[in-house]
């Protein structure tokens, strides 16, 4: 992965970007509300079945569009973390009350970012096969840190360095190998290039913020973009108790939706 990255631009540009969300308006008593950030190279129809059952065990849920994914057309250029945080702490000021926050791979920078901004809004703050990092580091340094992801080989930097691709047949078997046809046409389908900035920002974390929110960590035991062991590492060094484990490859929520469902209801609790 290295070679890929280390090319990328490293300074970070606070320029406004928009993007949307969206919410079941129509459950106005709802026992718990998630909101649910998705990963590089994906976008909120990842969410979809799991949305369906949360929403009809009487939930409310909020699916973030990061700016620059799905049909979102933010400039590369124009994305940071923050910017990326900042909207998932829009979405969660137009609901009432705490909520679990959910981020899958490279939307565990993002969830962890709104953790040290707004610590007194999450109730849980959930990680899926999500990058965890310490005060300081950026994705990039724990992507050198997981030697056995196999990611790195098949990243392609635009010529300008604002965009990573995924090799076109590697896309499939890096993030959903364990999908149904249906799931791995639908994931190719909905492919973008992903923004590069954001994987160069740094997080900066404090005991009285983040420190205070309660974690929880979900891993995939078949995962080649963050590797089982890699995500054992970052728990460990978290000092997360609460872990539960699928066995997935790094998109669950595509491949068995319901039992990331059932999860997420258990951890609700």
């Amino acid at each position: 992965m290295e070679k890929a990255i280390l090319t990328l631009l490293s300074a970070a540009f606070t320029l406004s970007a928009f993007a949307t969300y969206t919410v079941d308006e129509d459950n106005t008593t709802a026992t718990n509300t998630y909101v649910l950030v998705h990963g590089a190279w994906q976008a909120p129809y990842v969410w979809d079945a799991v949305r369906a059952d949360l929403v009809n065990k009487g939930n409310k849920v909020v699916i973030v569009q990061l700016p620059g994914h799905g049909d979102d057309n933010t400039p590369p250029l124009n994305l940071t973390l923050d910017v990326y945080s900042n909207k998932v702490i829009e979405a969660v000021s137009e609901v009432n009350g705490k909520v679990i926050l959910v981020g899958h791979s490279m939307g565990g920078m993002v969830v962890t970012t709104v953790a040290e901004k707004i610590p007194t809004r999450i109730h849980k703050l959930v990680y899926i096969a999500a990058f965890l990092p310490a005060s300081g580091q950026a994705l990039t340094d724990l992507a050198y840190s997981d030697p056995d992801s196999q990611l790195g080989p098949a990243l392609v930097p635009s010529a300008d360095k604002l965009t990573l691709d995924v090799l076109n047949n590697k896309v499939t078997d890096l993030f959903v190998s364990d999908g149904s046809p249906a799931d791995k046409k639908r994931v190719i389908e909905n492919y973008r290039a992903e923004p590069a900035i954001p994987f160069t920002n740094k997080v900066t974390l404090t005991d009285n913020h983040f420190g205070t929110v309660s974690k929880v960590y979900i891993k995939t035991l078949h995962d080649v973009v963050i590797s089982p062991g890699f995500q054992d590492r970052m728990i460990a060094r978290a000092g997360i108790k609460a872990v539960y484990q699928l066995d997935t490859s790094h998109s669950p929520f595509l491949a068995k939706p319901h039992e990331v469902s059932a999860l997420l209801l258990e951890i609700a609790k």
